[in-house]
């Protein structure tokens, strides 16, 4: 494209061919007949130094036009610098001045901004070192994930946005509809519901909260498929682990129980996660120095261990055990808390942990009922830091144990007619996983806010830009 990305001008050898780099100004400081240029095109957490020899006449007039936050493109010989903090730097022949940031006007300058600040200025927080660095990261975890299912002959299936029914049962829906809102609300008003059959899919209709269900119809004719793309919840909850508008990853393999599962689902992450400690390096060593420290420690730990694998039944005993008086009281039949998932992963196991067969009334429908009929063939993979990291199970691929479990949750029999008809022709056993993209990003980065590993999160009363 006629030009050199800065990641590539910084890892290059001075002396040699002109060169022509572009990007944004980060600082800009003028010394005795010479200005320096510290530009940045996101290719790198480091910027590359374009020196300018403010005595040629043409040079100097550009230069003095530059401000921080301006767009320019520089052409030069990469020479050896004489500074601590680079190999070289560009000494420019020619300098553009592409687009203006008027210095009185420009958002981000030379200091510390909050994220709180940067949240309000979603559009230009790309250009801080923070936000280049995990966008970055953001990119190749998603690339890392396709390659590692590709490359397992798992098949990618892209799963509707647009949903009739509740893949999870609880309720929180984002509903889609055509309707007049005001004559809807005339309706439910006199008591006499909503008439959705004029509505443009002629029925209730929602945006997904997750693609498992259809990717089990895949699953039952292509053996592995996964799926990655957005997923939505109403739920109104202003945390820092919480968003409306998420991504998620979604394995589901046919002929696989519960076991198998928890293989697929250790072996991804300590693969993903050894990945990105290698490939990702630099931004990394970022993230350990000012956001998280100790977390490349802490990522290398996970990566190089063994997943500790305990029923639900023996975390509760463990818990019990503990003299921490927790939050949240522990007992059989709760589901688990955060605080509870962080102290066996930090204090009683050391290390990640597989938990399984939880009590079936904490759990959704689908999952598979075990012989003692009070629990079922789910797993929480739980992570030192952040306690849930991965949800799944093995599905419940006897029909009619499915119907009575849709009964039993109170659910629509017949919302899920496609979904039983999976168990009357040729039924597997099969399970798949849930992983949260964003809060996966949030883990490996260290980022302390979920908003902040997103580009532009989507949060109750929030749906800027």
């Amino acid at each position: 494209m006629g030009r050199t990305r800065v990641r590539e001008a910084l890892g290059s050898e001075p002396g040699g061919q002109s060169i022509t780099v572009a990007g944004w100004v980060r600082t800009k400081r003028t010394g005795k007949n010479v200005v320096f240029l510290e530009v940045n095109d996101g290719s790198s957490l480091s910027n590359i130094q374009v020196v300018v020899d403010s005595e040629n006449t043409n040079l100097g007039q550009t230069a003095e036009l530059i401000t921080t936050g301006a767009s320019v493109r520089a052409t030069g010989e990469l020479v050896e610098s004489m500074g601590k903090n680079q190999k070289v730097e560009l000494h420019a022949a020619e300098l553009e001045l592409v687009g203006e940031a008027p210095g009185e006007n420009y958002p981000l300058q030379k200091k510390r901004h909050s994220f709180e600040y940067l949240r309000e200025i979603a559009h230009l927080r790309p250009r801080t070192n923070t936000f280049g660095a995990v966008a970055r990261v953001r990119n190749y975890i998603s690339f890392a994930i396709h390659r590692y299912f590709q490359e397992r002959d798992f098949l990618y299936v892209h799963t509707p946005l647009i949903t009739a029914s509740d893949a999870e049962g609880a309720g929180e829906l984002f509903q889609v509809t055509t309707l007049d809102l005001e004559r809807l609300a005339r309706e439910q008003s006199s008591g006499a519901g909503p008439d959705y059959t004029g509505d443009f899919f002629g029925r209730s209709a929602y945006l997904t909260v997750s693609g498992q269900l259809n990717a089990e119809i895949y699953a039952s004719a292509l053996d592995r498929v996964y799926t990655f793309g957005p997923t939505f919840r109403a739920e109104n909850s202003n945390t820092t682990r919480h968003l409306s508008e998420f991504w998620m990853i979604e394995p589901e393999i046919a002929f696989c129980d519960i076991h198998c599962n928890m293989d697929l689902a250790e072996d991804f992450l300590k693969t993903i996660i050894a990945g990105v400690l290698t490939d990702c390096g630099e931004d990394m060593e970022f993230f350990d120095k000012r956001i998280e420290p100790g977390i490349i420690e802490s990522l290398s730990a996970i990566a190089d261990s063994t997943f500790t694998r305990i029923s639900y039944s023996e975390a509760v005993e463990a818990l019990q055990k503990s003299t921490v008086k927790f939050e949240f009281p522990v007992s059989w039949g709760v589901d688990l808390h955060s605080e509870h998932e962080k102290y066996l992963t930090e204090e009683v196991f050391h290390g990640p942990v597989i938990v399984t067969d939880y009590p079936k009334e904490i759990k959704a429908f689908y999952m598979r009922l075990n012989d003692d009929e009070k629990t079922v063939r789910g797993m929480d993979v739980l992570v030192p830091r952040l306690g849930e990291i991965i949800g799944g199970s093995q599905r419940e691929d006897r029909l009619d144990v499915l119907q009575r479990r849709i009964k039993e949750m109170g659910l629509p029999e017949e919302d899920y007619w496609w979904y039983l008809d999976l168990r009357r022709f040729g039924s597997v056993p099969h399970s798949g996983f849930g992983l949260g993209l964003a809060r996966f990003i949030q883990y490996c980065t260290g980022m302390a806010n979920i908003r902040d590993v997103v580009p532009f999160p989507r949060t109750p009363g929030n749906a800027a830009f």
